[in-house]
């Protein structure tokens, strides 16, 4: 009975510490996944200096960087509470061992004993020899057999126990070890975050100070916004057109209207193939799984619509898309297979491309070099153009992205993965 409460003991312990371990793994899986995060900040941080005309992008960058080092510190606090469950789980468990360690070297000693007693005035063979017929000589030698093994049995119990306990010490050290070294992180953390928090004040009160000149170049980037959406307005404007023409040709040459294999999915608006539809339907089940529009390292410094600053009083802004601040060198990527519509330059965009996936848009804005061409098919994944650094941005590498329907602005952020 002691035995199988014993082996449910264990059995309940072990399984319960494999749990804890489990979870544990989890907390730290996460951490170094934030820590990550904290580490593509500090790099991009550090490649951007500081200057009126990307502040909010640097503001908004150092503010991730703060809200991922409360992320962390957060995880580090659940992993060491985790850890100190275990160890006291551990500890309990391990003198539940210890005292059923003790106990069965105690009853081992005291059979022992006694086993030793009895040689000293009747050895074995006498205590066969004794018997008072046949049929007894063979039940004490089976006797004396079978006591032999279950000494041997006890013997290698208390052997495979201490086993146990040894290698429960063993992995108690270590949790204490890493609850030492999880709080010694801790504070570096705590430590870091008082210093990013000091920064993002310094920052915010010079802003404020210069609250003209940030105004001034919130009011030119909302102009060259505006001219931008315009000018992909008329390119969409100017698609539907040729579309149309398109459509009205390839009927005439049917001698039937009815013929065309193009048609618009809403009223007035661009007029697709067959292939085109396929395309535009294809787009439109990958909704939420797209790729990013760049590889490597990036954190999206602007999102889409219109928000007031949480740290700035007065401060609003309005995206149609979304700004991705990446490291110098990087490259815009298409986010789907489609056909480059229209290649452009415009003041504050640089170049500008446009890629059709049937009645919806990608457009890519802020690069240095273009690497396609305007009626190009391109795929998935593909490099369109090497993002533009500004210098004097602070080296600030920015990718503007947007995706339209027809004439619809859509939130990037709810079609990219």
């Amino acid at each position: 009975m002691k035995l199988r409460f014993l082996l449910y003991l264990l059995f309940n312990v072990f399984l319960l510490s494999a749990q804890d371990s489990a979870q544990i793994q989890e907390l730290k899986r996460k951490r170094s996944a934030t820590a990550a995060e904290i580490e593509k900040t500090n790099q991009l941080l550090k490649e951007n200096t500081l200057t009126t005309s990307n502040a909010l992008n640097h503001l908004n960058l150092l503010g991730q960087q703060i809200e991922s080092r409360k992320k962390n510190i957060n995880l580090l606090n659940q992993v060491v509470d985790s850890l100190a469950v275990e160890i006291q789980g551990k500890e309990t468990n391990l003198k539940t061992l210890e005292k059923s360690l003790a106990e069965k070297k105690q009853h081992y000693a005291t059979a022992v004993r006694k086993i030793y007693f009895h040689k000293t005035n009747q050895d074995n063979l006498l205590f066969i020899l004794s018997s008072r017929s046949f049929s007894e000589t063979i039940h004490r030698m089976l006797y004396l057999k079978a006591y032999s093994q279950w000494q041997k049995r006890q013997a290698d119990e208390i052997v495979e126990r201490q086993k146990i306990v040894n290698q429960e010490k063993e992995v108690l050290v270590a949790r204490r070890g890493d609850k030492l070294h999880l709080i010694s992180v801790r504070q570096t953390e705590e430590k870091q975050l008082s210093k990013e928090e000091t920064n993002k004040k310094a920052e915010i009160t010079k802003l404020e100070k210069n609250r003209k000149k940030l105004q001034a170049d919130l009011s030119e980037k909302e102009k060259q916004a505006k001219a931008l959406n315009k000018q992909i307005e008329k390119i969409i404007a100017e698609e539907v057109l040729r579309s149309k023409k398109a459509a009205a040709a390839a009927a005439a040459a049917r001698k039937s209207k009815k013929e065309s294999n193009r048609t618009a999915a809403v009223k007035g608006g661009y007029v697709m193939t067959d292939s085109e539809r396929t395309l535009s339907a294809n787009f439109a089940e990958n909704q939420g799984n797209l790729p990013f529009p760049l590889k490597g390292n990036y954190r999206i410094v602007g999102y889409f619509g219109v928000h007031r600053h949480k740290d700035l009083s007065r401060v609003t802004t309005n995206n149609n898309g979304i700004d991705i601040e990446t490291t110098s060198g990087n490259e815009a990527r298409a986010v789907f297979d489609g056909k480059i519509a229209s290649i452009f330059t415009l003041p504050g965009y640089e170049n500008s491309i446009i890629v059709r996936h049937g009645n919806y848009l990608t457009l890519y804005s802020n690069l240095e070099q273009v690497y396609v061409k305007q009626g190009d098919n391109v795929k998935t994944g593909q490099a369109l153009g090497k993002i533009f650094t500004d210098k004097e941005k602070g080296n600030s590498t920015l990718l503007h992205f947007e995706i339209w329907k027809e004439m619809n602005k859509l939130d990037p952020m709810s079609w990219i993965k």
